[in-house]
């Protein structure tokens, strides 16, 4: 008995979002759904900044020239959300500085 292997085709067919989820259809008929949460280039894009994606990379990436955004078919498939996507959101504050003050010294001297 043979094992029929697929051929996978990973080329980016068409992009599109829901309220919460961007959605990559692929040419081989698979679709990646990931959240907006992970990419906030897009998360805080305009619809019609969305809706102006282009195929790049051979067919395996999308690039949003409005957002200087990049995904690449590869990074959908692997869960990698963008690296800001990964670290929480903090504030900056000043460090507050110390000033250690050392008491002054006691020592008697002799006098010559």
């Amino acid at each position: 008995m043979g094992i029929l292997a697929l051929h996978a085709d990973e080329r980016v067919k068409n992009v599109r979002f829901t309220k919460t989820t961007l959605v990559v259809d692929l040419a081989d008929g698979r679709s990646i759904a990931v959240p907006l949460t992970w990419y906030p280039r897009l998360l805080n894009a305009t619809p019609t900044q969305r809706a102006n994606w282009q195929i790049a990379g051979a067919g395996y990436g999308i690039h949003w020239p409005d957002l200087d955004e990049d995904l690449s078919t590869e990074g959908l498939l692997r869960g990698a959300p963008a690296p800001a996507a990964n670290q929480p959101q903090t504030t900056t504050r000043p460090k507050k500085t110390t000033t250690t003050k050392t008491a002054p010294s006691h020592r008697k001297t002799k006098n010559t």
